[in-house]
């Protein structure tokens, strides 16, 4: 029971800024706490759809509304997988070898594309997510954990691009078969909970989710030789925004 707590601590502490008890991380609480990532999820979807709620019982204005929904995933995960999706972008855009691309990954520096793709991705979350309905935001609401129960499904299973870094320490302490198992089984549960609640929209979201994984595999083994955790952060936000617009744009 200790190691379950001490699992979630280490994943809540790696992946949000929840404030989560200091553990010490050891090869024992790191063996499965990539099963509680998508619980990170969950705690953004409740955040989003709590802030939903407060803005149309203030009935505060749809720009106020959709602006916070924008930023609220970004400041409860720190930002940790938009600084993926930013570095990659900078990455994808310089047309260099692999090594090269791997090393603009790990590049503390902000580059021009970074900037634009920042730009052009919060502007389009912007814009769908000021159509959305509280209906709409329990379906988003799951896309964040169904987004991270598939990066989780990855790490143990992809490629890996280098010998080294985060997503490699993690992947080499995870015991891959369970996790493997309890991330098949959240996205199994997941996909049919939200189809069961809207099945057409619901299987939208899946299909969409899945074949942004398929994008996220070839793009990763084509592009860089494997995964890197940047390029796990990237197929998150990425997948989360086709979520987001399939249930906008799918909207009866």
């Amino acid at each position: 029971m200790k190691n379950f707590f001490e699992s979630m601590a280490v994943a809540f502490a790696m992946y949000s800024k929840i404030p989560m008890p200091r553990v010490t991380w050891n090869k024992e609480n790191m063996k499965y706490c990539l099963c509680f990532f998508p619980l990170i999820g969950a705690a953004v979807g409740i955040a989003d759809g709590l802030w939903f709620r407060l803005c149309s019982l203030l009935q505060w204005s749809d720009l106020l509304r959709a602006s916070v929904l924008t930023v609220l995933p970004l400041i409860i995960t720190g930002g940790i997988h938009m600084d993926g999706f930013l570095d990659t972008s900078d990455a994808l855009a310089s047309w260099q070898p692999v090594q090269e691309k791997l090393r603009i990954l790990s590049d503390s520096h902000v580059g021009a594309f970074a900037v634009i793709s920042a730009g052009g991705y919060l502007t389009l979350s912007l814009g769908i997510l000021s159509q959305s309905r509280f209906n709409d935001m329990i379906l988003i609401g799951a896309g964040f954990m169904l987004s991270r129960a598939w990066s989780g499904l990855g790490v143990v299973t992809l490629k890996k691009a280098k010998t080294s870094g985060l997503l490699r320490t993690f992947s080499d302490a995870a015991v891959n078969a369970r996790v493997r198992t309890v991330m098949i089984i959240y996205i199994a549960a997941i996909s049919a909970g939200i189809i069961l609640l809207d099945p057409f929209r619901g299987l939208a979201e899946s299909v969409v989710c899945a074949l942004v994984f398929l994008y996220y595999r070839f793009m990763a083994y084509h592009k860089f030789g494997g995964i890197t955790g940047d390029l796990a952060g990237f197929y998150v936000q990425i997948s989360e925004l086709a979520m987001a617009a399939a249930v906008i744009l799918l909207s009866p």
